[in-house]
Formats: structure tokens, C-alpha cells, sequence
């Protein structure tokens, strides 16, 4: 996250759980660059759980070498389950400001693995308790731009929100985007969206980058919605938050509405009592992205692996590898887009 000069005074108050340290969203900045890097190696290659590895593997290792008492609250699963970046490990170095970080090392390691557009490496981060302990469910979302925020409405069927989006954004509906995850439980969305006038572009992974186009006038990008993984949607909505964006999600617990192979032995009873366990017991409650994302800071930091909606992926160079990344933050209101030229050992000529 980052802090200023002219904000001392007001988080001072707050210090016993943050330590304000300027120096912190420049390193939050190279921890998704350097898991960008690991995972761009393997791009193209088919080797989707690898190049996952070498993500978790550089973002761990750069985290660790940050003054701060870190906590993984939605990471690479149960300790059991993974061996770094788990939820509950504890990152950094034991010193400094309480951080808590939602992260995706490798977001659409599918797309990483056949060199498709959209994937990247991404965290939010925010003081301690300051995100939502997303379990490892399904979540209906839906984003839009700032000038839709709390307009459109996910109770609301796709149609009413195309016209009240059109409405927002002085657009008539047949000039309206919005990207659906190419499932099959979105067949009657895609079908309803399209009956509407409006054009859907479907995507295969990784709808956390289309999620934030939504917040980005000139991307093409006007509304996402859809069921996604709600890990996901914790650190789409601490982007849309610090953009100013409209973000809600409802947690999916019913496997004939999730329709995935994943859930082929879950029942809708098993999971209401898994949620139940974790303490989630307004099961059908509508989150928006200040619950999400609930901090007094809140951090998005998102790096490209291949080339996306937001910007480029990982390039290598004889001299240098190239990354593009975006940082957003609550503090300042500002959304920061990064081109880093990372120098090799003996470089004769960087170009421009």
C-alpha cells in the first residue's frame, strides 16, 4: 500500500496496526513484477502447474524480504494443500505494519500455459482485517463503471442492468460490452445479454483483469458478470474500490447452479454446512466492495504474464525484460500504470 508525507497524522492513529512506511507500494509493485517474470518463462509451454509454482515460488521469496508483519488470508489454499503462500502463513519479515494480502501468483495459469491473453500475477493488500476471507466457493459478480456505481444492481436480471448502464454511460445498448466466462451455466446470460442488443465477449479465464476494464473508460470492457471463483472476487472488488467502480458478489453454494465438474460430488447441503463452519451463516447475503474490501487502505497490484485487456505481458530481451503493471490505491486515489525495464547483468543497449 502506499503512504505519504501529508497522511502521518491522520493514520497515526491506527498505528497499532499499521506502520506507515512509504517505501511499501514500490515492493508491493515487485512482488507481483517478479512472480510476472517466473511464470512468463514458462508461457507457451503447456506447463500450467509449473509455471504456478514459479509464481508462488518469486512472489514468496520477494515478500519475504519486506519490513512488515504479513498474513496470507486468500492464497494457494489450506497448509495441508499448498506449501507456500497458504492461507494463514505468515509473510515478511516479523517487523514493521500489519499487512493482509488476498494473491494469485499465476491468474489464469490456463492462459499462461497456451500463451492466451489476460493472465497475470495480482494481490490486494490492506491493514489487518481490512479483506473478506473468501472460502474456496463460487460468487455471482457484477462490475461496472464508477458511473454505475450503486445504480445497477445484482438483483437486478441482466436486462435492466444493460438499460440502466446504458442510461449511466450515455451509450445505447448496442454499443455495450460485457464479458461472461464461457461456461456453461451462462448460457441463458450470454443468451438474455445478446437478445438485449448488447455484444458479449466471452472469456476462457481470468475475469479479475475484466473486472477492473470495467473501471477504465476506453477499454472496450463496459460490464462484467457472471459466476467466477469468489477468492477472485475479493481482490476484483479492492480494485474497483480504490477506482471508485461499482463491484457486488453473492457467494454460489449450489452445485446445479455452479454446474462444475469440480462440485461433481458436493451437495447443496454439504456446502451450506462447509460455510456454516467457516463462520458464514447469511449465506445468501449480497457483498459489496467496501465488505469485500473493507479496509482504511486497500491496495490492487496486478502485473501482466501475456498481454491483456489493462496492458502488456512479460517481454524478454537480449538486455532486459520488460513488464507492465497497475497499482491501485485507496490513500491517494490513483491508479499507477508501471513499465519497468529490468537490466541484465552485462547489458550493452537498452532501446527504448
Amino acid at each position: 500500500m502506499i503512504f505519504y508525507e501529508n497522511i502521518f497524522k491522520s493514520l497515526r492513529k491506527n498505528s497499532k496496526n499499521l506502520i506507515v512506511n512509504q517505501t511499501l507500494i514500490q515492493e508491493i509493485l515487485e512482488v507481483v513484477e517478479q512472480a510476472a517474470i517466473a511464470s512468463a518463462k514458462l508461457t507457451g509451454l503447456g506447463k500450467k502447474d509449473e509455471a504456478d509454482a514459479a509464481a508462488v515460488e518469486a512472489m514468496r521469496l520477494r515478500m519475504g524480504k519486506i519490513e512488515m508483519k504479513g498474513k496470507i488470508v486468500i492464497g494457494e489454499g489450506e497448509r495441508d494443500e499448498a506449501p507456500m503462500l497458504y492461507i494463514g502463513e505468515e509473510v515478511g519479515s516479523g517487523n514493521g505494519p500489519g499487512v493482509d494480502f488476498a494473491v494469485d501468483p499465476c491468474e489464469g495459469t490456463n492462459l499462461c500455459a497456451n500463451n492466451q491473453r489476460g493472465s497475470m500475477a495480482v494481490l490486494a493488500a490492506s491493514d489487518t482485517g481490512g479483506l473478506f476471507n473468501a472460502p474456496d466457493f463460487y460468487m455471482n459478480k457484477l462490475a461496472a463503471p464508477p458511473a454505475a456505481k450503486g445504480k445497477v444492481d445484482i438483483r437486478n436480471s441482466a436486462t435492466e442492468n444493460l438499460k440502466i448502464l446504458s442510461d449511466c454511460l450515455d451509450l445505447s445498448i448496442n454499443e455495450l460490452t460485457v464479458v461472461v466466462m464461457d461456461r456453461t451455466r451462462h448460457k441463458g446470460l450470454i443468451k438474455e445479454i445478446r437478445e438485449c442488443g448488447a455484444k458479449v465477449q466471452p472469456i476462457s479465464d481470468g475475469d479479475v483483469q475484466a473486472a477492473i476494464a470495467c473501471g477504465f473508460a476506453g477499454t472496450g470492457t463496459h460490464c462484467l458478470m457472471g459466476i467466477g471463483a469468489a477468492p477472485e472476487g475479493v481482490i476484483s472488488a479492492a480494485a474497483m474500490r480504490a477506482l471508485g467502480g461499482h463491484f457486488q458478489g453473492q457467494l454460489v453454494y449450489d452445485p446445479a447452479v455452479a454446474q462444475t465438474t469440480e462440485w461433481a460430488d458436493y451437495t447443496k447441503e454439504g456446502n451450506i454446512r462447509r460455510l456454516n463452519e467457516m463462520g458464514i451463516t447469511d449465506i445468501d447475503k449480497i457483498y459489496e466492495a467496501n465488505e469485500l474490501a473493507s479496509g482504511d487502505n486497500v491496495v490492487f497490484a496486478g502485473s501482466g504474464i501475456t498481454d491483456g485487456l489493462l496492458f502488456n505481458g512479460v517481454k524478454f530481451e537480449s538486455d532486459c525484460i520488460r513488464t507492465s503493471s497497475l497499482v491501485i490505491s485507496t490513500l491517494d486515489s490513483t491508479a499507477r500504470f508501471t513499465n519497468t525495464v529490468h537490466i541484465k547483468d552485462g547489458a550493452k543497449s537498452i532501446s527504448l
